[in-house]
């Protein structure tokens, strides 16, 4: 049987890509980078097999013509490219996807699967940083966390439950992280696509549901609406939403529904799915908190965390 070693999460922006010059004054920016690299080195340390990744879709890889709750890619993965995030193909461990398809399936969930994925920063931002050289096999697991309708928190634990039963039933001996991608609070300038109310509201909405083969088209205006909203943090749900995670007890969370989690963290913060998939996955344990920081010039409450078992797996191969 394989085993999850240990779960990381981090935020993402790819602003922190393109436009470090405008925060590099900001001690802020520095300490969350700060926090990526302990977080990278900590990923090396475990020396992983494969990594399964939960993020979200950005409107870059899936599209509102046909948008899937789960979607796995179980064989070609292809970075969109944006931001100066990854692009082109990344390497995937192609056995313990389809093998994390058919588990889920077991468990009653109904996952859609995909030959050629495309992910978006959503899932590499985070592996651009943790994981530079792109080297480690990885599953995506992309969850839909901005389309209504969104499953429910308790669901998305349910998810991780899953997956780690699928990983301790591969049948292999693989070391595995679960790396949770997207979050905390942030609210941004996105309509209900039932709801359009101005012009930026249905180009938008044109560009999430005609992009399949013309995202790139739409990109620079939806850049230019990004960048115009107003940064809307709750670092104080940001600050207890990670003192849960220390505690290893993400209940207050989940007994929130998903308007709630709107109100108070914004639309943004329904990418803690991740990370509450993420800490099911690991199963019992504690987590640390590595850095976290509101940055409003990046709209978002930026952590980044650790979460280990409470019995820790054995060593990696090669290590005393």
């Amino acid at each position: 049987m394989s085993t999850i070693v240990a779960g990381v999460a981090a935020s993402h922006s790819t602003l922190m890509n393109t436009h470090w010059s405008e925060v590099d004054h900001l001690d802020s920016a520095h300490r969350f980078r700060d926090g990526l690299e302990t977080a990278r080195a900590y990923v090396a340390e475990q020396a992983p097999d494969t990594i399964v990744v939960i993020g979200s879709n950005h409107f870059r890889g899936l599209f509102l013509d046909l948008m899937p709750t789960i979607t796995v890619g179980v064989a070609e993965v292809l970075g969109a490219g944006e931001a100066q995030t990854p692009e082109g193909a990344l390497p995937v461990d192609q056995d313990l996807a389809k093998k994390l398809v058919d588990g889920l399936v077991g468990d009653h969930f109904d996952p859609a699967l995909s030959l050629r994925l495309t992910v978006d920063h959503g899932v590499t931002h985070s592996l651009q940083h943790l994981v530079p050289g792109l080297d480690i096999p990885i599953v995506p697991v992309v969850v839909n966390m901005f389309t209504p309708p969104l499953m429910p928190l308790p669901r998305a634990h349910a998810l991780g439950t899953s997956i780690a039963s699928a990983i301790a039933a591969d049948g292999a001996d693989k070391r595995v992280l679960v790396l949770a991608s997207g979050g905390l609070s942030h609210r941004l300038p996105w309509p209900d696509w039932s709801q359009t109310l101005s012009d930026d509201d249905r180009f938008l909405v044109e560009a999430w549901l005609n992009g399949r083969h013309q995202w790139k088209e739409y990109e620079v205006r939806r850049r230019q609406i990004i960048r115009a909203a107003t940064p809307d943090v709750n670092a104080d749900f940001d600050r207890d939403f990670l003192a849960q995670l220390e505690s290893g007890d993400l209940s207050r969370t989940l007994a929130l529904n998903n308007d709630e989690l709107e109100d108070v963290a914004g639309n943004g913060a329904q990418e803690i799915r991740s990370w509450i998939a993420m800490t099911a996955a690991v199963g019992p344990g504690r987590g640390r908190t590595l850095a976290y920081e509101p940055i409003d010039e990046w709209l978002t409450g930026m952590g980044v965390a650790l979460f280990e078992p409470v019995s820790s797996p054995a060593a990696p191969k090669g290590k005393a």
